[in-house]
């Protein structure tokens, strides 16, 4: 029982750590990457759907992303959805294909993507937490039922313990490397 929640919680702390990932893959640093743009959400024939989904996203240079779509439809939709976001590009539409230029980062707007950074890298922290917090309250309820001894509802919590610290450190890790990626100059 108490394996199985432990398996569950190393699981669910793995997740919130790829969603973290994902999400510090968007943010824009001065690099093109198809990252940055992939998950835009993208309201197209009455659904939303991310861009990645209805076009080809490709960088052929260090400053510059180009987004070639499936259906020539899709053009209008995608620029609206580039222009809506908060990444402060300005797409280029040529009736084929879109092209967004990536600017070079000013300082403030590199300390303002710091900040987001460590919102976003606390927020993983408090997902990482709470997966704890949950799986404490489930391991309690066993020693509670007398299904599991003391003895291995401590240890099961040690566990736990370590377990959280390793993906916590994790997450510290990708903050301070992203953090690192948007100061270089």
């Amino acid at each position: 029982m108490i394996e199985e929640t432990i398996a569950d919680a190393e699981h669910r702390m793995k997740m919130a750590v790829a969603v973290l990932q994902r999400e510090l893959d968007a943010v824009r640093t001065g690099h093109a990457r198809p990252s940055l743009v992939e998950q835009l959400k993208v309201d197209y024939y009455d659904s939303t759907l991310p861009l990645n989904q209805l076009a080809t996203i490709s960088a052929p240079e260090a400053r510059l992303l180009v987004i070639q779509p499936w259906d020539r439809q899709a053009l209008g939709p995608i620029e609206k959805a580039i222009q809506k976001s908060d990444l402060g590009l300005n797409p280029i539409n040529d009736g084929h294909t879109i092209r967004l230029a990536i600017p070079q980062l000013t300082e403030e707007r590199r300390k303002e993507l710091v900040k987001s950074v460590h919102k976003k890298v606390e927020e993983g922290r408090v997902a990482v937490r709470n997966v704890r917090r949950h799986c404490v309250d489930e391991i309690r309820l066993l020693d509670k039922e007398k299904k599991v001894s003391e003895d291995d509802d401590h240890r099961a919590q040690d566990q736990l313990q370590k377990l959280t610290d390793r993906f916590i450190e994790e997450i510290d890790k990708l903050g301070k490397q992203k953090e690192a990626e948007l100061l270089e100059v």
